[in-house]
């Protein structure tokens, strides 16, 4: 599995202790941790279906990147930083899904998501930009990942934080 993905997998993984460390409450209009692991997982199986569109066209999906998406791209997966306060896009958002299914299944996501990537790759080369991604414009499978594990780690330290400060 790659480097990012399997970070991201463990950095779950040592961070949530399911299912005693799910709260469904929301605080001060923020997401619970159980919405939280729920987008994550969101974001995992709306990546498999995106990559799983692009092998069926047979072709990459991606189009030309702005400026602005160039620079905000750079700034999550160049530099690491995921700035706070960006509303995620609707399929993205928590709906509900039991916590024990998302707990259940997200590691097995991960690995799905790394698999379908890696045909991809195999595919298409490793340095094609192949999907885009709804804000960031479009990205190659390393890109994917590296975001992935960027936006894993932003949400594992607002659940950090909140536990510290004892609102969770």
């Amino acid at each position: 599995m790659d480097p990012h993905l399997e970070r991201l997998q463990q950095q779950i993984k040592s961070v949530l202790d399911f299912p005693t460390e799910l709260p469904r409450e929301r605080r001060a209009g923020k997401w619970s941790t159980a919405e939280i692991l729920e987008h994550l997982y969101l974001t995992y199986t709306g990546t498999i279906k995106g990559f799983e569109r692009v092998l069926a066209a047979g072709q990459p999906l991606a189009t030309t990147s702005t400026l602005k998406q160039r620079m905000q791209a750079l700034v999550v997966v160049g530099f690491g930083y995921f700035p706070t306060g960006r509303e995620a896009p609707r399929q993205a958002r928590p709906r509900g899904l039991p916590p024990e299914e998302v707990w259940s299944e997200i590691s097995q996501k991960i690995a799905e998501m790394d698999e379908i990537m890696a045909r991809c790759d195999a595919r298409f080369g490793l340095g094609t930009r192949v999907l885009d991604h709804p804000f960031l414009g479009p990205f190659t499978t390393t890109q994917w990942r590296k975001f992935h594990l960027v936006h894993g780690l932003h949400h594992l330290k607002q659940i950090c934080g909140r536990r510290e400060a004892g609102k969770e």
